[in-house]
């Protein structure tokens, strides 16, 4: 997917004045969400305002994700569809925490850990 003439300006701007990690943010989340809208546009089967045959479904807005990177946290827009579900590949879904919990304690009674150190897991987490 190319990048149209003012986000081009936009990313030229920010070379010229960012710092180092400022720079790396706003390229990482440009490459991040061009990765997401190709692999939307292929899901659905046309890009935005395309009208083709092969097509499954209709965009229906965005909703915005955080993503945790090195180089700072990320709002990307993920791509909502009308029918059907649709999240990409280059994330990992979120697990809600009370399973993310029992995943810890279930791990800690099978590895045999003292019911101290499982309350410490607990107030870790």
């Amino acid at each position: 997917m190319a990048l149209d003439q003012s986000a081009l300006l936009e990313l030229s701007e920010a070379l010229r004045s960012a710092d180092g990690g400022e720079l790396m943010r706003r390229l990482l989340h440009t490459m991040l969400q061009a990765v997401i809208d190709a692999e939307a546009t292929a899901h659905i089967g046309a890009a935005p305002h395309e009208r083709t045959e092969s097509r499954t479904t209709q965009r229906n807005g965005t909703r915005d994700r955080l993503v945790a990177t090195t180089a700072g946290d990320l709002t990307v827009k993920i791509p909502k569809v009308r029918s059907g579900s649709f999240f990409p590949s280059l994330l990992a879904p979120r697990r809600r925490i009370d399973v993310a919990l029992h995943a810890v304690v279930m791990q800690a009674w099978v590895e045999g850990v003292s019911t101290r150190k499982v309350d410490d897991l607990v107030a870790a987490l």
